[in-house]
């Protein structure tokens, strides 16, 4: 049941409150920080952002600790990034350093998807999932469980410093650091096989660089999501600057429909007793207090706003108590507004009449009443769509055709060449196998062209050859020195030099490297 007045009116709270960051008052450029007490909002938008957060703090914190077995030669976590063997590990994905194009593609991919969301639906990485907006939400969650929602921690803010206003503080703080020092130590245990890590970590017998990783991650969630929060959106963040080039009239923003909330009144039925038009605005500002950004979203589009839609839940909310339409703040575009607001003009000047956009039950007309698909279709979010594609599929076929065989060689500098008792001539080079993957292999190296050339590999079966079998560890890289060796009478066959080719024969995979054959008067 909802409060009655003494009239049967719904009552509605209204919130003394003014937006911190208010879009019509011209601030200066350095200006102390006012802090804002967002109120808790509920709706469905809320809850969107309570799955969000759930997802997105479960995947960080939980990935390290996911196993996946990739035989005995190589480590069984799911994701990792192993600097010292310089290799990228992600499920069953293996990335080598010279296969950093596959994380330049994923960066790639990554910007143009945000230039995506946010051309069709506005600033929805940043209201939902960007980290700054995870953490703060997860830090306001502690700071209300221990203080209270706006107006409570409002008035301990307050107020003098009592034992219990001390004891809820470095309470609250104390958790926040703790978030903190989680928040880095899940980040090292990317970078190393995670239990072990975890081990050596709490006995300090970690590396340094692990101690001070988690200090300055904890430093900075502390700060940011803590005592910074919207500042680093507002004027630490590049992304709002640049997202006004990303928006069009179709774009997807939260919008203040000020063609049907205009003119507000506080007491609505007095004023439409006088004959008075009235919107459905009733001032209550809650609006302005579940914004974790501080504004009036009825100011219009702003800096500031991230989207997060809390101001449509508290609205419709209000809208719900009074028996009214939901809608009055709602996701719109540019486009849609300025068609609702035709519907409001009178005679084409800018004067409002909400009566006149009223059906007969007194619903407001609403020509967005289906989805807008020139969200979606449009050239700008298909070209966005059309390079995203190509640069995933490009990426996939890639990952897909790669050999995990390869051959690297290096012609040695000095001497280029060495002139043997015989008048023969021999070059020396060093031949790099890369087996990867985590298996034991035999690959057979042969040399193709100068058909009077043999090889010697130092270390491996005596004698030459023109073809040797070699064995090479699992997921390493294997380093040969090769002698080639031609004789006197056949130095004409180094013009065109000659071809070093690494195959596997079980599994026909092979690469193949044009080398150079140097002789005294022809070096190169």
């Amino acid at each position: 049941m909802q409060p009655q007045s003494a009239t049967n009116a719904p009552i509605v709270e209204r919130h003394e409150a003014e937006a911190v960051n208010a879009a019509h008052v011209r601030k200066p450029l350095y200006e102390k920080r006012k802090k804002i007490f967002p109120k808790r909002a509920e709706g469905r938008f809320r809850q969107f952002k309570w799955l969000v957060m759930l997802v997105t703090l479960g995947i960080y914190y939980l990935t390290p600790w996911i196993r996946w077995d990739r035989g005995e030669h190589a480590p069984d976590q799911a994701v990792l990034v192993d600097i010292a063997a310089r290799r990228f590990y992600f499920f069953f994905i293996e990335i080598w350093p010279q296969e950093f194009f596959f994380v330049a593609g994923l960066l790639v991919m990554a910007g143009f998807g945000l230039f995506l969301v946010t051309s069709a639906v506005g600033r929805a990485w940043c209201g939902y999932t960007c980290p700054q907006t995870v953490w703060v939400d997860l830090f306001l969650v502690v700071e209300r469980y221990i203080e209270g929602d706006r107006n409570a921690r409002m008035k301990l803010d307050a107020g003098p410093w009592t034992a219990a206003k001390i004891v809820k503080r470095v309470t609250k703080h104390s958790i926040w650091i703790l978030i903190g020092i989680a928040t880095g130590g899940a980040w090292i245990f990317y970078f190393a096989d995670a239990p072990a890590l975890l081990k050596s970590f709490v006995s300090l017998e970690a590396p340094t660089i692990a101690y001070m990783t988690v200090a300055i991650l904890t430093a900075t969630t502390y700060v940011f999501g803590g005592l910074m929060r919207e500042q680093v959106c507002t004027y630490m963040c590049p992304w709002p600057r640049i997202q006004a080039a990303m928006l069009d009239e179709n774009s997807l923003v939260v919008t203040y429909n000020d063609w049907r909330g205009e003119p507000r009144s506080r007491h609505q039925k007095k004023a439409a007793a006088a004959g008075e038009s009235v919107g459905d605005c009733v001032d209550c500002n809650a609006c302005v207090v579940v914004c974790p950004m501080g504004i009036d979203i009825r100011d219009g589009q702003q800096l500031e706003c991230i989207t997060c839609a809390l101001c449509i839940d508290a609205c419709d909310n209000v809208m719900d108590k009074l028996g009214r339409e939901r809608g009055l703040i709602a996701y719109a575009t540019l486009s849609d507004y300025a068609s609702n607001m035709a519907l409001a003009t009178d005679g084409g000047t800018t004067a409002i009449d909400p009566g006149r956009v009223r059906d007969a039950d007194g619903t407001f007309v609403d020509k967005v009443r289906h989805f807008n698909w020139k969200i979606v279709f449009r050239p700008r979010v298909l070209v966005y769509l059309g390079v995203w594609t190509l640069v995933g599929i490009g990426l996939l076929y890639a990952l897909l055709a790669r050999d995990r065989l390869e051959l690297n060689v290096l012609h040695d500098r000095n001497p280029q060449f060495v002139l043997e008792s015989d008048g023969s001539v021999r070059n020396g080079y060093m031949v790099k196998l890369l087996n990867m993957i985590p298996e034991q292999r035999t690959i057979t190296l042969t040399i193709d062209g100068m058909p009077s050339a043999m090889m010697r590999i130092a270390g491996q079966a005596p004698g030459d050859g023109r073809s040797f079998a070699v064995g090479v560890d699992p997921d390493k890289v294997t380093a040969l020195k090769v002698f080639v060796t031609l004789p006197k009478d056949k130095l004409g066959e180094a013009q065109d030099g000659f071809s070093l080719i690494a195959e596997d024969p079980s599994s026909h995979e092979r690469d193949e490297y044009q080398a150079n054959f140097n002789q005294p008067g022809a070096a190169k």
